[in-house]
C-alpha cells in the first residue's frame, strides 16, 4: 500500500445545456488526468469527458457503476484505486455530485479511509432555482422528492407550506419529471393563494424557464412541465 493516497474530485456534469457554460476551465483540466472515475451511468459520463475534450482511450480507462442498482456493501472497493494512490473521480449525472444521488455513500467511506474529499466547483439546480426565485435564502431546506402517492404528496406539499409560512424557510424540492404536471396541479388545488412558488425548469438550457409567482397568479398561468426537468421553490 502505497504512502500517498489518491484524492476523490467531486466533478460536476451539467444540467442538460452546454459543458462550456456548467464545467469550469480548471475542474476540466483536472478530470483530463483522471484515469479512475465512479459514475451513475457509463454512457452519459463519457459523452460528458467528450464535451470538455477529455483525450484519453476509454478502453483504457476504468468505470465503476454507483447507483440504484449498488450494493452498499461493495462501496469500499470503489476506493481502491485511491488507496493505491490514484485520483478517483466521482461524477453525477446531472449538476453537482451528493446531492439527490447516491454520491455521499462513497464520500462517506472517503473520509473514513483519510482520502482527500475536493470538491470541484459546478452548477447545481437547487441552488441556482433558490437564488433566482428571489425567496428568502438564509433559512432554506432542500427536501428532495415528494412522495409518488398523491394522497401523501399533497400532505407533503401542506407541511412545506406551513414550514415556509411558519418558520419563514424556504422549502425547495422536486419530482420525476413525468409527474412535474399532477405536482404543480396538486399545489394549486391545496395551497393559499398568496404563498410564492417559483417554477425553474431546464436550468442552464436554451428553454429554460423561471419564474416566480404567488399561487393565485399560477392559476392564471399554468406552464407545461411534463418531462422537464424542474426545481419548486416554495415561500413566503
Amino acid at each position: 500500500m502505497p504512502d500517498q493516497k489518491g484524492k476523490l474530485f467531486l466533478l460536476p456534469n451539467t444540467l442538460g445545456g452546454s459543458a462550456d457554460f456548467t464545467v469550469p476551465p480548471a475542474a476540466s483540466a483536472i478530470v483530463k488526468n483522471i484515469d479512475h472515475f465512479i459514475v451513475e451511468e457509463l454512457r452519459s459520463a463519457r459523452r460528458l469527458l467528450r464535451a470538455i475534450e477529455y483525450k484519453k482511450n476509454f478502453e483504457e480507462v476504468e468505470f465503476f457503476l454507483l447507483n440504484e442498482h449498488s450494493n452498499d456493501d461493495s462501496i469500499d472497493l470503489l476506493l481502491h484505486p485511491a488507496l493505491e494512490g490514484n485520483d478517483i473521480g466521482l461524477l453525477s449525472e446531472a449538476g453537482s455530485p451528493c446531492i439527490a444521488d447516491p454520491g455521499s455513500a462513497v464520500v462517506r467511506e472517503a473520509h473514513k479511509n483519510n482520502i482527500k474529499v475536493v470538491p470541484l466547483c459546478g452548477a447545481s439546480s437547487i441552488l441556482l432555482a433558490l437564488i433566482s426565485s428571489g425567496l428568502n435564502g438564509q433559512n432554506f431546506a432542500f427536501t428532495g422528492y415528494l412522495p409518488k402517492d398523491k394522497a401523501e404528496r399533497v400532505k407533503r406539499v401542506k407541511q412545506l407550506e406551513q414550514s415556509a409560512l411558519t418558520h419563514h424557510q424556504t422549502q425547495v424540492f422536486m419530482d420525476a419529471p413525468y409527474r412535474n404536471d399532477q405536482v404543480l396541479g396538486d399545489m394549486l388545488s391545496v395551497l393559499r393563494p398568496d404563498t410564492l412558488l417559483c417554477i425553474a425548469a431546464d436550468i442552464t438550457c436554451e428553454n429554460e424557464y423561471i419564474r416566480m409567482m404567488s399561487i393565485r397568479e399560477w392559476k392564471e398561468n399554468i406552464p407545461q412541465l411534463h418531462k422537464r426537468p424542474v426545481m419548486f421553490v416554495l415561500g413566503k
